[in-house]
């Protein structure tokens, strides 16, 4: 079991940088993989990015170059630094991880990206 507080959220103007954090309430060294989740308004949620607990990563192609994933294990803390940002970027965006066959979730944080 864990809880994920997602923070980091906000309002920039297109071409603009956030960095989210995602701090888990116990270790997240023997998690295989964190993920970056978003949902926009009538919009289904869609995987971002993950990364392994190897340091392996993988994203959405719609944020490719733009977007980093990252892990500090020893703050139990997963990143998502977003550079570049477009106003389609727009939604809240989750922190997920899958553990033992169950998907925890953070409440989310808002990012709105202004044109």
């Amino acid at each position: 079991q864990v809880q994920l507080v997602e923070s980091g959220g906000g309002l920039v103007q297109a071409g603009g940088s956030l960095r989210l954090s995602c701090a888990a309430s116990r270790s997240i060294f023997n998690i295989n993989v964190m993920r970056w989740y978003r949902q926009a308004p009538g919009e289904q949620r869609e995987l971002v990015a993950a990364i392994t607990s190897g340091g392996t990563t993988v994203y959405t192609d719609s944020v490719k170059s733009r977007f980093t994933i990252s892990r500090d294990n020893a703050k139990n803390t997963v990143y998502l630094q977003m550079n570049s940002l477009k106003p389609e970027d727009t939604a809240v965006y989750y922190c997920n991880a899958p553990i033992d066959g169950y998907n925890y979730w953070g409440q989310g944080t808002q990012v709105t990206v202004s044109s």
